[in-house]
């Protein structure tokens, strides 16, 4: 930037500090939520960004005193697919539906709309959820696999199939897991358009 304001021509694209993106998208509003939707779709995400960028969220929900303390702790509960969210979830799904493991203990409240992207509402939502175990809760939430409505069963074309197949995940046929409800199915939608990679070149 020059002193005036102006930026400065010579420089047409140039990374800037964390700190400095995060002010701007603070200055700039609710329009930057979508910009960041929209450049997640063509840059890739970490897994080490998406922890960080969730726990920093965690920080904010934990300091907002205008929400009460029980509905804060059952916020961030929810991250880890555990608490009101598992139960809620739970009312809908009865098993890993991939898996097939049945057995609470051994199973996450995962989220389509995924915690970090979702409203305070969709994140404690059962509808915007899965019961599915960790392996597989981590392939849903980095993408590598998604749902169609039907219940058809997306794999990924960054994903390992070697590794998947250790996992449990049938890669060399068609997998159906069965229907979904319709609240699923709008959420499913977002995971399948914004969560889902859909190029082997993202990692």
């Amino acid at each position: 930037m020059q002193p005036n304001g102006n930026g400065l021509q010579s420089v047409y694209l140039t990374e800037v500090p964390e700190p400095l993106a995060e002010l701007l998208a603070g200055l700039i509003g609710g329009e930057v939520h979508e910009l960041l939707l929209a450049a997640r779709a063509v840059t890739p995400v970490l897994a080490d960004d998406l922890e960080h960028w969730e726990q920093k969220i965690e920080q904010e929900i934990a300091t907002y005193t205008v929400i009460p303390e029980t509905e804060r702790t059952a916020l961030i509960q929810a991250r880890r697919g555990q608490g009101l969210f598992k139960e809620r979830v739970s009312r809908i799904e009865t098993r890993c539906r991939i898996t097939g493991v049945d057995n609470p203990l051994h199973l996450i409240g995962s989220h389509c709309k995924p915690w970090r992207d979702a409203s305070n509402e969709e994140r404690l939502d059962g509808e915007n959820g899965l019961l599915l175990t960790p392996s597989i809760d981590h392939l849903f939430d980095r993408g590598l696999i998604s749902f169609e409505d039907r219940g058809d069963l997306i794999i990924s074309p960054a994903a390992h199939r070697p590794s998947l197949r250790r996992m449990g995940v049938e890669t060399e046929s068609v997998v159906n897991v069965g229907g979904f409800a319709a609240g699923q199915k709008k959420f499913l939608d977002f995971h399948r358009n914004s969560v889902l990679l859909m190029s082997s070149g993202r990692r």
